[in-house]
């Protein structure tokens, strides 16, 4: 009985090898088992990674992802071991942790993402009646960077804008929700934008110019206390309506809200008059990491999803204004009187995340 239950064990063990093998074939249709890539991104990415679409075009490509979150600045300081691909928000922390793991070359930007703010209709109109906005639809508009930051630096409150009375949820302390800036790609870029509006239309270079923006800053950054250490959820506070009335965020994120629920009426898209795009750049730790990030970056399926979950595909803005101009009323297709500010050095943005958070 025994050698006839081992001889009926081998059997199944042998099939179960042959059903996995099969199963691996079938999955990508080219008779090679699926490759698993492992990666660390930026929250901002993740519910593209999980788009059971997006998934579905990796699998016919030949590969499964695994992806982790991470703040963008803190991947320099994670054991990337047994990792194919490190994918923070933008090209700073990204160039770091290629020098850190000794990766040399280009670094692939599949897409990228401005920053905006989003805010609550009623905010948004208070700040265009005081002159800190304007309005060009019911749900589109521009941030004034210079008089906003002008009101920060002075610490007023939004019972000192006219109107804002008519509003109960408005009060105290005039100030943007942001993530925090030494973990996080999106608050490190609101520094960059700030300071360099802050430093009279020119980059923040050196120590003395450091000084002179940090006071500035830290106003920006303590007002609001406890930071979160990534884009997402401050944003999904925003939509569930909890949270301050402004709020930070890529224009991705309002993109595929948007994708999700057609009308969300109350809600105000402010593209600052100077900002940071966020280019997505991928570090490649190893063959399969590079070959992937190169699909993210041509083949055509990829990038129409990367368009559905709001983010610009590089070297084709045609793309993006086609899927855009269903989402016009709130979204500008092109980023026409929206300046784009140069981005510190990764020292000076490191110095000036870290005088901000005091």
């Amino acid at each position: 009985m025994r050698r006839i239950a081992g001889i009926v064990l081998a059997v199944l063990l042998i099939g179960g090898v042959v059903a996995a093998a099969v199963a691996g074939r079938d999955r990508d249709g080219t008779g090679t088992a699926t490759k698993t890539v492992r990666m660390v991104v930026g929250s901002e990415k993740t519910e593209f990674f999980a788009d059971p679409d997006v998934v579905k075009a990796l699998a016919a490509k030949g590969y499964t992802v695994e992806a982790e979150t991470s703040g963008s600045w803190a991947m320099e300081g994670l054991d990337l071991t047994g990792y194919d691909l490190a994918f923070p928000s933008s090209r700073a922390p990204a160039v770091e942790i290629a020098a850190k793991h000794g990766v040399r070359g280009a670094l692939p930007r599949p897409f990228y993402s401005p920053l905006v703010v989003v805010a609550h209709s009623g905010a948004a109109e208070v700040l265009a009646g005081n002159g800190l906005a304007a309005l060009d639809g019911r749900n589109r508009g521009t941030l004034k960077m210079g008089p906003y930051l002008e009101a920060a630096g002075d610490d007023r409150t939004w019972q000192e804008l006219e109107g804002a009375g008519e509003y109960g949820e408005l009060t105290g302390t005039l100030y943007i929700s942001s993530t925090d800036p030494e973990t996080s790609n999106s608050g490190a870029l609101y520094l960059a934008a700030a300071s360099y509006v802050a430093n009279g239309g020119k980059v923040v270079s050196s120590d003395a110019e450091v000084g002179r923006a940090a006071p500035l800053m830290r106003k920006l950054v303590s007002v609001q206390g406890a930071q979160q250490a990534g884009s997402d959820a401050v944003f999904r506070d925003f939509v569930s309506g909890a949270g301050n009335p402004l709020v930070l965020v890529y224009e991705s994120q309002v993109a595929a809200l948007l994708a999700e629920q057609q009308n969300p009426d109350d809600l105000v898209v402010l593209y600052p008059d100077t900002t940071v795009n966020s280019d997505h750049t991928v570090v490649p730790l190893t063959d399969d990491g590079k070959n992937l990030a190169e699909l993210l970056r041509t083949d055509t399926a990829l990038r129409k999803l990367a368009v559905r979950h709001g983010f610009r595909p590089q070297g084709d803005i045609a793309e993006f204004e086609q899927a855009a101009s269903r989402r016009t009323a709130y979204l500008k297709q092109e980023l026409t009187g929206v300046r784009q500010a140069p981005v510190p050095t990764s020292a000076v943005l490191r110095e000036l995340a870290r005088r901000a958070r005091g």
